[in-house]
């Protein structure tokens, strides 16, 4: 039996998701990656699985199925979630939640916990971190690109 998710995207949510897309944007475009923003589109294996990250990307090329997909979470849904990105094949999903990201890579017999990111090997988990919790979005972006286009 399927599950039925319904969501109500609070303030707080979009705050996280737009400035992750933000600071990756950036990454890109800094280090030379092409990448497609696929934002939340429904990814689906039709009467198997179904999900819509809240940002999504494919690097490279443009896939059917993104080589990244993030969440942000404020109410539950990691394990049921990371089920249904295995179904589809993500090779990556991270989670953003509580002021962590948590990275997990898929594996043959599943996802994973890593601690740096192996389809973006060059990103600082950490910086990325650090500057979503930044309070000033101005202040948190001039980091991000300070450290990044020196190389750390």
């Amino acid at each position: 039996m399927g599950e039925v998710e319904i969501l109500a995207v609070s303030q707080n949510h979009e705050l996280f998701s737009r400035t992750i897309a933000g600071l990756l944007f950036d990454y890109f475009v800094e280090k030379g990656i092409e990448f497609y923003p696929t934002g939340s589109f429904t990814q689906e294996k039709e009467g198997v699985a179904s999900a819509q990250a809240d940002e999504s990307y494919c690097i490279g090329t443009l896939k059917k199925t993104p080589d990244l997909s993030i969440e942000v979470v404020f109410t539950s849904g990691t394990l049921s979630k990371l089920k249904r990105y295995q179904e589809l094949g993500v090779p990556e999903v991270w989670f953003w939640e509580d002021g962590l990201l948590t990275l997990h890579h898929l594996r043959a017999d599943g996802y994973e916990r890593i601690y740096h990111s192996e389809v973006l090997p060059d990103l600082d988990i950490d910086l990325l971190t650090r500057c979503l919790l930044m309070t000033s979005r101005v202040e948190a972006v001039r980091e991000f690109r300070r450290a990044i286009s020196q190389g750390q």
